[in-house]
């Protein structure tokens, strides 16, 4: 990779604002992630998550449980550190873009029906990770440095 590359990789143009944003939101992707990866808070692991979604179309149901709890764990551990936190974003970028519709987009706006609302919001942080960066407390902004 060249410099303009890894510059273009790691720099931020964020403040501190965005790094709480990226932190908390990095905290609640690695919970799903470990509810879908490893059955913990409440979650079903790789087996139930994937027969789920198998069931809703999702196939082969494992491997897509095992895809999205690692963008979902992975992506909101790189977010909470900081650290390549622009390739992650995008990832759990993607997983919500699928998750919306797929999952929730047809019961409309609010969270009461399981609508796209709470998804919503976690794309509003990941998309502004991916357009401004990790933000001033990050390794991303270190290593640009």
């Amino acid at each position: 990779m060249n410099n303009t590359t890894l510059n273009a990789l790691f720099s931020t143009r964020a403040g501190a604002g965005l790094s709480v944003i990226r932190i908390l939101v990095g905290i609640i992707f690695m919970a799903h992630g470990a509810q879908k990866l490893f059955g913990l808070f409440g979650g079903y692991g790789l087996e139930g998550t994937g027969q789920w979604m198998e069931s809703i179309g999702l196939a082969p149901g494992y491997l897509m449980a095992l895809l999205s709890g690692s963008a979902e764990f992975f992506g909101g551990l790189a977010l909470v550190v900081g650290l390549l936190a622009r390739p992650a974003a995008l990832a759990l970028t993607v997983t919500l873009i699928v998750a919306i519709v797929s999952v929730h987009i047809g019961n409309g706006l609010f969270m009461s029906n399981n609508g796209y609302e709470f998804a919503l919001a976690l794309l509003a942080g990941t998309v502004a990770v991916m357009i401004e960066g990790a933000g001033r407390f990050s390794l991303d902004r270190l290593i640009a440095r």
